[in-house]
């Protein structure tokens, strides 16, 4: 399946800029305990797509770096964000990306995935990485931003993005951006699907 005309095409800042901005409006769930872990693991298992992201507190001296701090899944039903520096997520998130019944879809996945396994050992199944899917189909710029403005035609914001993701309490803004990061990745690959394009 090639893309329509109207989609293969790259949009430009300002174009993006132009569009209507959209967050994540349904129910988080900041996952702080063992019964909190177990409704996760209910939801996403039951799950064919779950959008997939993480955030990392940011480096700015030469060769620092830093874990994943923390882990996004968004079902139908919710976003599960897993504050991974303070709480042990790691059954949850192994069973889910390994899971072959639950599509992960992402952008950039291969790292992420990378600096989650120097926390926990996992191994993946099922992975999409949206920005492949979309340079497969020509496009030059594949980041989540330009995706979501090219295919769902709505602008999310990205403020948050350099924030301390390993805070020991997130701020508004940031559960809002983590939230919406994985939820539009979701519906990105819904999109790409009834297009053909997965």
């Amino acid at each position: 399946m090639t893309l329509p005309p109207e989609l293969q095409r790259d949009l430009t800042p300002d174009e993006i800029n132009e569009l209507p901005i959209r967050r994540f409006e349904g129910e988080v769930r900041l996952v702080e305990s063992a019964h909190d872990l177990e409704r996760a693991m209910a939801d996403l298992r039951e799950e064919r797509v779950a959008g997939f992201d993480t955030e990392t507190r940011p480096a700015f001296r030469a060769g620092e770096s830093y874990l994943p701090a923390l882990a996004q899944a968004a079902s139908a039903r919710a976003v599960y964000l897993f504050p991974l520096a303070r709480h042990d997520c790691s059954a949850v998130l192994r069973e889910l990306l390994s899971s072959r019944h639950t599509v992960k879809a992402g952008v950039g996945l291969a790292d992420d995935l990378k600096n989650l396994k120097k926390s926990f050992a996992f191994h993946e199944e099922a992975i999409v990485d949206l920005g492949r899917v979309a340079k497969a189909q020509g496009l030059a710029r594949t980041g989540v931003r330009t995706l979501a403005g090219l295919f769902l035609g709505i602008r999310i914001p990205k403020g948050a993005k350099t924030s301390n993701w390993a805070a020991r309490r997130l701020t508004p803004q940031q559960i809002a951006y983590a939230a919406t990061d994985a939820w539009v990745c979701r519906e990105i690959y819904l999109k790409f699907e009834a297009l053909g394009l997965v």
